[in-house]
């Protein structure tokens, strides 16, 4: 997987070219500025697939999966992701809707952020 190998380019090429990610911690950012945000900080991150849902007569689709992050300063955090993701006509994504509960994400980032 990409995002695990910290392969930016080939995850920003699965977005369209003004394709957008909202993420509970960096907010609302080009897919390009969340990957770089988001590689920065981690060391090592797994995910392990665990679902997924279409929308009936729509270009959305839904990914369920489990989130193993390591950030840059050792702190390992794990907790289960709901991805929406809504496609264009050809195909890629036009906004990543990124949904979890950051009770551990939000203070091991910050963490990571004062060493």
């Amino acid at each position: 997987m990409y995002l695990e190998k910290g392969e930016i380019d080939k995850v920003v090429d699965l977005f369209a070219i003004n394709g957008m990610v909202v993420s509970p911690l960096y907010g609302t950012k080009s897919a390009r500025d969340f990957y770089t945000a988001l590689v920065l900080d981690t060391n090592t991150s797994t995910l392990k697939f665990d679902g997924l849902f279409f929308e009936k007569d729509t270009r959305r689709i839904s990914l369920l999966f489990d989130y193993q992050w390591e950030l840059k300063h050792g702190e390992v955090v794990d907790f289960k992701v709901v991805d929406i993701i809504e496609l264009n006509d050809h195909n890629k994504i036009e906004k990543l809707t990124i949904i979890y509960d950051t009770v551990t994400s939000r203070p091991a980032l910050h963490s990571a952020k004062r060493i």
